[in-house]
């Protein structure tokens, strides 16, 4: 059992008193990293763990630098996975390495894997974090079907969203010329008004590394800026000109105003919608987690959103055990 030696006023005395009080029954033992639940992760095997990601001389760089924070971060994943551990058991989900495997390669999206594992390293997690963190996130998918959340992944959902937010699925389809002068541009822009799909040939008599060849359906953020404005408020088959310093007059036409397709946003939507779901199930796990009682051996710090993280208590805790030593730290759980 923990002791804490203050020296303080009778009040603070007192106050401190009752804190100790309150840690009656807590689990402590200097062999012991972390509890959670009935399970441990135990101070040689945190000590175990460290070792083996300091093999990689980028993390051994970033640990070197980060001593303390690099143990709380291995602690914080060795406990993150306990944690998980007992949430799929209590949801009754499991993920599979192959199904971690293909994930990571989503995410990647073809990009070269050494890349996303050495920025990984450089903040001191290694690929076995990496792949931890991920099979994470697939349990949290599993957990929210389990517990219902995932409606908003729903065909039905995911087209309510795209109908709420089709304007900002807008895409203006126009063009630019580049003329030398104003009287150019004014005979230029009547000749496109009056037969809008003249463009590419009107166009083409004015190839001049500005100009615009072909009419192009851009969302407004991807407008060219000097443009954008007049362009969203610009009625399709008609245009306007706008003189531009060192080109001469430039002349700008809408030919249309579409909606890009549901098919062509999903993936962008299903993105949002995992957020959403990834939401929800964080909290569940988070609820489920205090429930475990997790404790974290004082010397380490304590846990705070699922991080372990320096104590900012100022409250000076001894273990009660001549093999342990002092600690600016308290634990959590109890």
């Amino acid at each position: 059992m923990r002791t804490r030696f203050v020296r303080r006023p009778v009040v603070a005395g007192f106050l401190l008193a009752v804190a100790v009080g309150g840690l009656t029954g807590c689990r402590t033992s200097p062999t012991v990293a972390a509890y959670v639940g009935e399970e441990t992760v135990t101070v040689s095997e945190l000590q175990s763990a460290e070792d083996s990601r300091r093999q990689d001389d980028a993390i051994d760089a970033y640990a070197k630098d980060n001593e303390e924070a690099f143990t709380r971060q291995v602690l914080s994943v060795l406990v993150g996975k306990e944690v998980y551990a007992a949430a799929a058991e209590h949801w009754h989900v499991s993920v599979s390495d192959a199904e971690v495997s293909d994930r990571i390669d989503t995410i990647l999206d073809g990009a070269d894997p050494s890349a996303l594992y050495d920025q990984a390293a450089s903040q001191g997690l290694g690929k076995a974090d990496v792949f931890e963190l991920v099979r994470e996130q697939l349990l949290r998918q599993e957990i929210a079907r389990a517990e219902g959340l995932d409606d908003p992944l729903s065909e039905a959902a995911l087209q309510k969203q795209y109908q709420q937010n089709r304007d900002q699925y807008k895409q203006y389809v126009f063009g630019y010329i580049a003329v030398p002068d104003q009287a150019t541009a004014d005979g230029v822009l009547a000749a496109l008004t009056a037969d809008p799909s003249s463009y590419p040939a009107v166009a083409a008599g004015y190839d001049n590394g500005v100009t615009l060849l072909q009419p192009e359906a851009r969302p407004a953020d991807q407008l060219p800026q000097v443009l954008a404005q007049q362009i969203a408020a610009t009625p399709p088959g008609s245009g306007f000109t706008v003189p531009v310093q060192d080109v001469g007059v430039v002349v700008a036409f809408v030919t249309d105003v579409t909606f890009q397709a549901y098919a062509d946003v999903k993936a962008d939507l299903q993105d949002a919608a995992r957020s959403q779901v990834d939401d929800a199930a964080t909290k569940a796990v988070s609820d489920f987690r205090d429930g475990l009682d997790v404790t974290i051996n004082p010397r380490y710090g304590v846990l705070k959103e699922n991080r372990v993280v320096a104590d900012d208590s100022g409250v000076v805790q001894i273990v009660s055990d001549t093999s342990s030593a002092a600690a600016p730290s308290s634990s959590t759980g109890g």
